[in-house]
């Protein structure tokens, strides 16, 4: 008798073990965002940007225009343990286009970790909550800020020692996006490099720009 409960014991303690294995082993299934891709577009026109591949700024920006010209998206993806998120890119395909125009309120521009908006108001890169949220919530009231969440567009440029930055760029721009709103119409365009202004004064705060300009 005593026996038998012993054998009986030992099974189910090894049928406990492998459950555990066998729960342990269960994959995770990971959360999956896509930013920029709109509602009649599909994923199969995408093509990724593996980062790591490009030497330099100039050499990404020919491959993503290459891609666009194929009537592709070109798209980055971030997958870690938990979620994969997607970053579809809106640049567009210059062949036969001489320019197009994009009000100047109605972007912000990141260079080298520094934001701009309207080549007046400067940012370090730690202010984009700050920025995105005043052009979130401008809605046409001050002129030099965005119409609406909707017409703002993300421009980010590199110099070529500083694009192995891009990554975490992209990353924060997705983060601080996600915590002003559900859409995930977010328009991001891969920029030529543009000169960087005279360091300018130390930037005043985002209320305090509010106010000067609500005077005018």
């Amino acid at each position: 008798m005593v026996t038998n409960i012993k054998i009986s014991s030992l099974i189910i303690l090894i049928l406990c073990i492998f459950g555990c294995q066998n729960a342990e082993q269960k994959p995770i299934k990971k959360i999956e965002k896509d930013f920029g891709l709109y509602e009649n577009e599909s994923d199969s026109i995408a093509v990724e940007l593996k980062l790591n591949e490009f030497n330099d700024w100039n050499e990404l920006l020919e491959r993503t225009e290459q891609i666009v010209c194929n009537d592709s998206l070109p798209k980055i993806t971030f997958d870690n343990d938990s979620i994969i998120k997607r970053v579809y890119l809106r640049n567009p395909c210059w062949e036969g286009i001489s320019c197009i125009l994009i009000k100047q309120k109605n972007t912000i521009q990141i260079h080298n970790d520094t934001i701009s908006k309207s080549d007046r108001f400067f940012y370090p890169l730690d202010s984009l909550t700050s920025v995105l949220k005043k052009d979130f919530e401008n809605n046409g009231k001050i002129p030099s800020w965005s119409v609406s969440p909707e017409k703002l567009m993300i421009f980010i440029s590199y110099d070529n020692n500083n694009m192995e930055r891009l990554p975490k760029t992209l990353e924060k721009v997705l983060n601080e996006y996600e915590k002003l709103t559900d859409s995930v119409v977010l328009k991001i365009w891969l920029n030529e490099k543009f000169d960087i202004p005279p360091p300018p004064p130390p930037p005043k705060e985002i209320d305090e720009i509010e106010l000067i300009e609500d005077k005018k």
